[in-house]
């Protein structure tokens, strides 16, 4: 096995700053796309509202209809200092967070004069909190006070609060859930998707959400153990009957966005079936996998050194996906969650 160091040195790329994208384009669809063809190895150029003219005939696209809640909140600890928390989940009567300094178990943080938070125990990284206000009202109380948790590497984003959560958000956002977006789908709108139907792409639903692990840094743990951070997931009936009818007919699918990735992989047994409709899932597919279920896929350019790229470089080869960056990065393409998208069909 490559030691970690080296595998972490075999994905890293070198790009501008300015490649950073701080905000979507505008229209979304007015992004770049850059498409890779498997089977000639072949890499062309176009506008995402052209990606119909790319699809394999027949496709089916699997979109993740997770919603991004405004997951971060800016609280006083005792002390009369800031710290800001990201909600990630509930259990219990508690809800469990991160933050950005350290929290004392039995201290109290105050959102507001009447709305606080009581720190109950630390867990490694995590917090579990006890509202002073019943968990029904979470969602409701992160409407009214919370921010939109962007990637850290958005530092200079010209988008406020009210911006963020339409622009961070993709167009058929259902089931709250996620504190980042599933950001190959922001390329898409409305008008796009109605496009992509009426040439017959047909177009099913998986809802993963996703967690603040998709920014951390891969470690070495996780390399050795072939396993990633947890994120639940569903695959509906309905999913389930167009995805099996695709497959039985030979239309390819095709994930959009790594998340969609995970989960059809997650539900997949050995066998292609999907099995495993619910469940969380530490899928980290890399080089030498082999795909159950998916035939492609829609995606965004990816930080070095993350297990995103390595998931790409699973389709691609890595020498391959780090030749078409460099492609991408000289034509002057946007990176990241706001970035430009990439289709490996």
């Amino acid at each position: 096995m490559m030691p970690f160091e080296g595998l972490l040195a075999a994905y890293d790329f070198r790009f501008p700053e300015s490649a950073i994208a701080q905000e979507p384009a505008s229209p979304r669809d007015a992004a770049r796309l850059l498409i890779y063809d498997r089977a000639t190895k072949k890499a062309s150029f176009d506008v995402f509202s052209r990606i119909g003219d790319h699809l394999p005939k027949g496709a089916v696209l699997v979109m993740n209809d997770t919603k991004v809640l405004p997951a971060r909140l800016w609280v006083r600890k005792p002390t009369g200092g800031k710290a800001a928390i990201i909600y990630l989940d509930q259990a219990r009567g508690l809800m469990k967070v991160m933050a950005d300094r350290k929290l004392n178990p039995g201290s109290v943080l105050r959102l507001t004069p009447k709305l606080s938070f009581r720190v109950v125990r630390q867990e490694e990284k995590f917090y579990y909190l006890r509202p002073s206000f019943p968990m029904s009202r979470l969602f409701a109380v992160l409407e009214r006070y919370g921010h939109t948790p962007i990637p850290p590497y958005i530092k200079h984003s010209p988008l406020d609060e009210a911006k963020l959560r339409e622009k961070y958000q993709t167009v058929f956002a259902r089931v709250r859930g996620s504190v980042a977006a599933p950001t190959a789908s922001l390329h898409f709108t409305k008008r796009l998707l109605r496009t992509l139907k009426k040439r017959g792409i047909r177009i099913a639903f998986v809802t993963l959400h996703v967690n603040i692990g998709t920014f951390a840094p891969l470690t070495e743990d996780q390399a050795r153990s072939g396993k990633l951070h947890e994120e639940w997931y569903v695959i509906d009936r309905k999913t389930i009957a167009e995805l099996e009818k695709a497959k039985k007919s030979g239309c390819p699918v095709i994930a959009v966005g790594t998340t969609a990735v995970r989960t059809l992989e997650s539900a997949a047994d050995a066998s292609g079936k999907l099995k495993r409709l619910t469940g969380t899932t530490d899928l980290f597919i890399r080089e030498g996998y082999r795909f159950r279920f998916v035939d492609g896929l829609i995606t965004n350019f990816h930080v070095p050194k993350s297990s995103l790229l390595m998931l790409v470089a699973a389709l691609t080869g890595r020498a391959k996906l780090l030749e078409l960056y460099r492609k991408a990065i000289r034509k002057g393409f946007k990176l990241f969650s706001f970035g430009d998208g990439m289709l490996v069909r």
